[in-house]
């Protein structure tokens, strides 16, 4: 194109549509603009007015409707001149009810918390003692429980309690009161405290032979001794675990549950919103390892006869023994008594006219089974005993000779001759001695 934009019939027409550009000028501004046109256009739908109103019509139904259903949120949503927005949510919040534990009604965790968190208890102990400068020293500890009866009986841990002078117990509703130990038990980790007062919430206790593994539980407690009535929530990672605490066997639920100094003594619950395990203990490090998600708790099946027991006795009157002193099998026992068993309880001696004794039991029997329990250890045999009280009868199985047998045996109450039935063997002890060991495996019996 020339300098004075003459015609070239080459390009064609400056109007022609149909020329590869054309040069128009813009009534408004009067600046020149190019435009590129590759083929020429057909006719639009959108062309036609009575498209185009209907098509108008339909758009104004559209945002309209859209305003009728969200117009307050669009309003909210819309900040100071329209530039930074805030969204506030209209929905309706569902509340929380509070239900009457029967066993039968599954909740939601929210739900469990609302209906059980007036039977949690917030413990505090303070305890008395004399240094080694003979100056009086007191200290405190916290823990928590449950009210296990409406006219003051509360269940913790034996170790919440133990050596305390003084046990204030805190309702979730801000009572104080002072309470006093009815009675604990050290094997079992649980006491009794009793609060002179009525109509009080109680749990409903669950079983806890029916949780499984994968279950989710709830602990609520008072961890760290600040933080009171505060709940966690997880699984059961384990059954029937068989811990030693302290030196002390038990057989826990383990859950990975978040469980802290503090919570000691508080309820385990399941999602109807019953008590199936007192929680007990927490691993923090194994080993010189740092561990995480590991807490336990006593099954409430373990110590149920328990409990009851103290409160009606004030002691564990019905503590079981089976009359027999016994101690973990050993390989070295086994190849040095010939033996061809080297795991299970070893039985030392009989009590004459004890439980052992009426159920055929002798020394150098290996008891392996106690019910469906597996029994590995004089552990697992201690752990056995804690689900049952004087007068049940289990079923025992021992190996002798070569092979397995199967008894009957019915628990006697544990006396003082019969506190420890794990005896270490000594020399010229009489019937608990190595002399009978001697006298049995040489045929003097």
């Amino acid at each position: 194109m020339s300098e004075n934009n003459e015609y070239r019939p080459e390009n064609g027409s400056y109007n022609d549509p149909n020329s590869l550009y054309h040069y128009k000028y813009s009534s408004q501004e009067e600046q020149p603009a190019w435009e590129a046109v590759t083929k020429k256009k057909k006719n639009s739908i959108w062309k036609k007015s009575g498209v185009k109103v209907t098509a108008l019509l339909l758009a104004c139904a559209l945002v309209g409707g859209g305003a009728g259903f969200g117009g307050a949120a669009l309003a909210r949503s819309v900040g100071v001149g329209g530039g930074t927005a805030i969204h506030q949510s209209d929905r309706t919040v569902q509340e929380v009810t509070v239900k009457k534990v029967t066993g039968q009604t599954l909740m939601t965790p929210a739900e469990v918390y609302a209906s059980t968190v007036g039977s949690v208890v917030s413990i505090n102990c303070s305890a008395v003692s004399t240094n080694i400068f003979g100056q009086r020293v007191e200290s405190a500890s916290s823990g928590s429980g449950f009210v296990i009866t409406q006219d003051g009986y509360i269940v913790t841990n034996h170790h919440v309690v133990a050596s305390a002078s003084s046990v204030k117990v805190t309702m979730y509703d801000g009572k104080e009161y002072s309470a006093a130990v009815v009675g604990s038990d050290s094997d079992y980790d649980v006491a009794v405290l009793k609060v002179e007062t009525t109509g009080l919430q109680p749990v409903t206790l669950g079983n806890s032979a029916d949780v499984n593994v994968g279950d989710t539980v709830l602990a609520i407690g008072n961890p760290l001794g600040e933080l009171t009535f505060s709940m966690s929530q997880g699984i059961v990672s384990c059954c029937d675990r068989a811990i030693n605490v302290s030196g002390t066997p038990f057989n826990m639920i383990q859950v990975d549950a978040s469980i802290n100094p503090g919570n000691s003594g508080g309820p385990l619950m399941n999602l109807y919103g019953e008590v199936v395990g007192i929680v007990s203990a927490k691993y923090s490090s194994y080993s010189n390892t740092a561990v995480e998600g590991l807490g336990f708790a006593i099954p409430i099946g373990d110590v149920q006869a328990v409990i009851t027991d103290i409160m009606e006795n004030g002691q564990i009157t019905s503590k079981p023994s089976m009359g027999i002193t016994a101690g973990t099998m050993t390989r070295q026992m086994a190849t040095q008594y010939q033996i061809d068993k080297d795991n299970g309880v070893f039985v030392y001696s009989v009590d004459k006219g004890g439980a052992g004794e009426k159920a055929g039991l002798r020394m150098g029997d290996v008891i392996t089974k106690v019910d469906s329990m597996e029994i590995t250890s004089m552990e697992d045999l201690t752990a056995a005993k804690k689900g049952h009280r004087a007068g049940d009868t289990v079923t025992v199985i021992y190996y002798r000779d070569g092979q397995n047998y199967s008894t009957e045996l019915t628990f006697d109450a544990k006396t003082e001759s019969t506190q420890q039935e794990q005896q270490t063997p000594q020399n010229g002890q009489g019937s608990s001695g190595w002399g009978s060991l001697y006298d049995y495996f040489f045929g003097r019996r």
